[in-house]
């Protein structure tokens, strides 16, 4: 699956873990119990992962500046807005945002078991969470050690999706709008 989108792999994964689904007996409770603690420990492996970053975040402690301008929010008339950050604030907020969509799933997958009563769900999702984790850009620089240039240069580039146009635009951190930003006022407030 080398060379796929992750959105396609995603897919084939989906599909393939619903046609092992069929043949587990969930009805057991101790293929449930496992297949419960094959969950947990997926969460716990992305926590790690997650910990870890944020260890090498704050080892490396990069205060260059990195100023972008924010998109405006979708529907709003208004133009986007500038933002100087570090690095280090930046790299440190989007692992907040990580850290919080992966508690939002496990919160979403915790009420599908355990008041809907749902197991098919924590086979796949002990699976597609992991991945992500493991493809996001803060693990390519930090776990994997990939340079900080191309799809992985700061501001990251929003994950072209299936909903891709129906959210805002990716930041602009290229000098014509950042210069543009700064002459019109708008933002500017370092963030720490």
């Amino acid at each position: 699956m080398v060379g796929l989108s992750p959105q396609i792999t995603n897919l084939v994964i989906i599909l393939g873990m619903m046609q092992v689904a069929k043949k587990i007996p969930f009805e057991d409770p101790d293929v449930l119990n496992i297949i419960r603690a094959v969950y947990a420990s997926s969460n716990l492996i992305i926590l790690g992962i997650y910990l870890f970053i944020q260890s090498k975040i704050d080892k490396n402690k990069d205060l260059t500046t990195l100023k972008y301008v924010e998109p405006a929010p979708m529907g709003s008339s208004e133009e986007g807005k500038l933002v100087t950050t570090t690095v280090h604030a930046y790299d440190k907020s989007q692992l907040k945002a990580l850290m919080r969509s992966q508690m939002m799933g496990v919160a979403m997958m915790g009420f599908m078991h355990i008041y809907m009563k749902y197991t098919n769900p924590l086979l796949i999702q002990s699976i597609i969470p992991l991945k992500s984790a493991l493809e996001s850009n803060l693990a390519k620089i930090y776990v994997f050690g990939q340079p900080a240039a191309g799809d992985l240069k700061r501001p990251f580039k929003a994950a072209a999706g299936m909903m891709a146009g129906l959210q805002q635009g990716a930041a602009q951190s290229d000098k014509k709008a950042v210069e543009s930003a700064e002459r019109a006022g708008r933002g500017g407030a370092k963030e720490e």
